[in-house]
């Protein structure tokens, strides 16, 4: 909603203002000034619309989704490097559903960019094996596949990887 500098120069100004009410001896003003700053200074690393779309995603709403990336305009210009990588992330996830080689642009761009979570890469480099694979490319979805698997600290993506190790046997 606001570009990602202004969310800087209005907690800069909120604090400011905290200082302000803290010299002046209103101690609760200037303890929730800073609190409210707190947030415009959260929503600076974790941008409010890419959030929203995560909990349309959660809820399997592909439309919302979708909806909810399009309100961002200028994605270079309002979005850091990392959510520049979500950004494409999930719009990856959505076309892997529609048009194969445009999610696979999506999500070697959002690897390129660089995502926070090692799951989330784990998932976009199991998403790129898959697509990899309907493409007849066993090399690059073996690598793939390997590389999402070692990354998958958790093993949370155990038996996705275990069914398309099973499907490649059969390529």
């Amino acid at each position: 909603m606001f570009n990602k500098n202004l969310k800087l120069v209005i907690a800069a100004l909120i604090i400011g203002y905290a200082v302000y009410q803290f010299i002046e001896g209103y101690i609760g003003n200037g303890i929730f000034l800073i609190l409210l700053s707190l947030i415009f200074i959260f929503l600076y690393f974790r941008n409010e619309i890419i959030l929203l779309a995560f909990l349309r995603m959660r809820k399997q709403d592909m439309e919302g989704t979708e909806k909810w990336l399009t309100k961002i305009k200028n994605p270079e210009g309002a979005l850091t490097t990392k959510q520049q990588g979500y950004y494409n992330y999930l719009h990856g996830i959505i076309f892997s559903q529609k048009n194969l080689t445009t999610a696979e642009k999506y999500f070697k761009k959002a690897l390129k960019l660089g995502l926070t979570m090692d799951y989330d890469v784990a998932m976009a480099k199991l998403s790129l094996a898959g697509i990899s694979m309907q493409k007849r490319r066993k090399r690059e979805a073996t690598q793939l596949l390997q590389e999402a698997k070692k990354l998958d600290k958790n093993n949370m993506l155990t038996d996705q990887i275990k069914m398309m190790q099973q499907q490649m046997k059969k390529i």
